[in-house]
C-alpha cells in the first residue's frame, strides 16, 4: 500500500512540475475550469473515437457499460453526506439483495452463455471449457486473496474500521474484486450479447452501492469531508471500465476463448458472493432479513432477464 502512495505522489508531484499544468492553473478560475472541462472531453473523444475505429461499436458500448456500472459505487456512497451510521440490518438487506442479483446475472448472463458459446465452438464441450474458467477465475481470486493485503466486507459498518490503515486495507479488497465484475460486462458485450451485457451492468451497478456506503462511512468517521469520502468511494469502482475495455477487446479479437473468459468472469463472481457478501450478510445476526433480500435481489434479475429477453 505504501508502494502504490508513493507512486500516486511521484507522478502529482511530475504532473504540477508540467508547464502546461502550472500554465492551466494560473488562468483565472472561470477559464481554468473550462481548460479542464475541454481537456476532458478532448480525452474521451481520443478514447471512444480510437475504439470505435479499431474495435467497433460493441467495444465502445461495453466500456460505457462498464464505466457506468462502476460509478454506481458513487452512487451508493451518497447516502453517506446525509448519514454518517448506518443500521446493520439495513445493511445486510442491501448486501443480501445485492448478492441476490449477483447470483442470477451470474447464472444466466454468464454460466449459461458461456456454455452455449462453447458448445458452438466445441460440440458438447461448453459445459467443460465454461466449468473449466470457473475454475481459474475462482483461482485467480483466491490468489489475490491470498497475496495482496486488505481486510475482507466483514470489516465493512458496524465492524473496528477505526484507522486510516484498516481502511485502506478494505478498499484494496473492494477494488479486488471489482476488476472480474468489470471483466465480465465487458466479456458479455465483446461476444455481441447487448441484452447480457446489459443485464450484467445493472446487476453489478446494484451489487456496487452497498460497497460504496462501505467503504464511504469509515472514512466520515475518520473525519474525512464528506464529498472526499464519496470520491473515494466513486475510485473504487472505476477499476470496473479496466476489467470491462480488457474483457470487451480480449473477446472481440480473440473469440475462441470467449466460453472460457465467460466462465472466467463467473467463477471470479462466485468466489465474491460466498466469500465476501453472504458471510457479511450473516455476521451481525441478521442472516433471516439478509436471507429473504437475497431472495427478492434473485427474482428482481430474473424478472429483468426475462423482461429484456
Amino acid at each position: 500500500m505504501a508502494n502504490i502512495q508513493t507512486f500516486l505522489e511521484a507522478q502529482y508531484s511530475r504532473l504540477q512540475a508540467s508547464p502546461y499544468y502550472q500554465k492551466i492553473m494560473a488562468q483565472p478560475q472561470p477559464q481554468r475550469n473550462l481548460s479542464l472541462i475541454g481537456l476532458f472531453l478532448l480525452s474521451q473523444l481520443v478514447i471512444f473515437g480510437g475504439l470505435y475505429l479499431f474495435f467497433g461499436k460493441i467495444v465502445v458500448l461495453g466500456f460505457i457499460a462498464s464505466i457506468l456500472a462502476g460509478l454506481a459505487t458513487g452512487v451508493g456512497a451518497l447516502p453517506a453526506i446525509l448519514f454518517k451510521k448506518i443500521s446493520p440490518r439495513v445493511f445486510s438487506s442491501m448486501l443480501g439483495m445485492a448478492a441476490g442479483v449477483m447470483l442470477a446475472a451470474t447464472a444466466f448472463s454468464l454460466v449459461v452463455p458461456g456454455i452455449e458459446f462453447g458448445d458452438q465452438l466445441w460440440p458438447n464441450k461448453g459445459l467443460w471449457v465454461t466449468c473449466a474458467g470457473m475454475i481459474i477465475g475462482a483461482w485467480f481470486l483466491h490468489y489475490a486473496d491470498e497475496k495482496l493485503p486488505h481486510l475482507h466486507l466483514d470489516s465493512a459498518p458496524g465492524a473496528n474500521l477505526d484507522t486510516l490503515q484498516k481502511i485502506s486495507l478494505f478498499i484494496v479488497a473492494i477494488t479486488i474484486h471489482n476488476f472480474p465484475e468489470g471483466m465480465s460486462v465487458g466479456v458479455s458485450f465483446g461476444a455481441g450479447d447487448v441484452k447480457n451485457g446489459t443485464v450484467l451492468a445493472i446487476a453489478i451497478g446494484l451489487q456496487n452501492m452497498p460497497e460504496g456506503l462501505a467503504v464511504a462511512l469509515p472514512l466520515l468517521g475518520l473525519g474525512y469531508n464528506k464529498w472526499k469520502a464519496v470520491g473515494i468511494a466513486t475510485l473504487t469502482g472505476l477499476v470496473e471500465p479496466v476489467g470491462g475495455l480488457l474483457g470487451a477487446t480480449m473477446v472481440s479479437v480473440f473469440s475462441p476463448i470467449l466460453p472460457i473468459a465467460m466462465g472466467f468472469a463467473a467463477g471470479a463472481m462466485l468466489f465474491v458472493i460466498s466469500e465476501e457478501i453472504i458471510p457479511e450478510t450473516h455476521a451481525t445476526g441478521r442472516s433471516r432479513v439478509a436471507t429473504f433480500a437475497l431472495m427478492a435481489g434473485f427474482i428482481v434479475m430474473l424478472s429483468l432477464e426475462k423482461i429484456l429477453g
